[in-house]
């Protein structure tokens, strides 16, 4: 029963004019309510999407090829190295003092911020699209720092993994088939390597930062 009227007893009239007020006591049987907010919580607990936990795929060589050594042309290469400050460089071919590496524009601030530099996503992306159209052989070297954040790994390997997509796809369309059904010798695989950061990186990465300030980039 959702609600029960108790009448109270009256008490002895007093004597005068007044009549005594009649009150009423309300008791509200609240177990109907409590029994709804329990079929409410387990039907949202049934029916929520939970977050599924975001992963990123890599596909690593067979263990016995991991040894193997593969020998790429100097044309054929392309270096991107991530210094300590988070700072992205890149060049083709060996370094050299007529060939040191270039740095990748920095994002415009939109806010005042003490980040002097900040990758732009599109940057990376028009570079890495630019160099393997050119080039169709194309393979990349990553180098990080050791102070480097692991988000400038993320950023890279996102940028690849979206190029080797959208290049498969525009291929798809043009044959007139699903990204599953291009045949292998039609199919793009990004080509690239992450390898250790040396010694000599950071003296390649301080005279290219010397010629950046001398161009007016840092």
């Amino acid at each position: 029963m959702a609600g029960e009227v108790a009448e109270r007893a009256p008490k002895e009239a007093k004597k005068g004019l007044r009549r005594p007020k009649r009150r009423i006591a309300i008791r509200i049987d609240m177990t109907p309510m409590v029994d709804i907010a329990f079929l409410l919580l387990i039907f949202y607990m049934v029916t929520t999407v939970f977050s599924m936990p975001q992963a990123m795929e890599i596909n690593l060589p067979p263990l016995e090829d991991m040894d193997k050594t593969v020998d790429i042309k100097e044309s054929n290469l392309l270096t991107l190295r991530v210094d300590g400050e988070g700072r992205f460089w890149w060049n083709l071919r060996q370094p050299s003092p007529t060939n040191m590496p270039l740095l990748l524009p920095s994002a415009p601030l939109k806010t005042e911020d003490t980040i002097t530099y900040r990758l732009d996503s599109d940057t990376l992306r028009n570079l890495l699209i630019a160099q393997n159209r050119a080039n169709a052989k194309l393979n990349t070297l990553i180098l990080i720092h050791r102070d480097a954040s692991y988000a400038d790994m993320v950023d890279i390997l996102d940028e690849i993994d979206f190029l080797e997509r959208s290049w498969n796809a525009s291929v798809a369309r043009t044959l007139g088939v699903d990204v599953d059904e291009i045949p292998k010798d039609d199919k793009f695989s990004y080509r690239y390597a992450i390898g250790d950061w040396e010694d000599r990186d950071n003296r390649i990465i301080e005279a290219a930062a010397n010629n950046a300030v001398g161009r007016g980039e840092l």
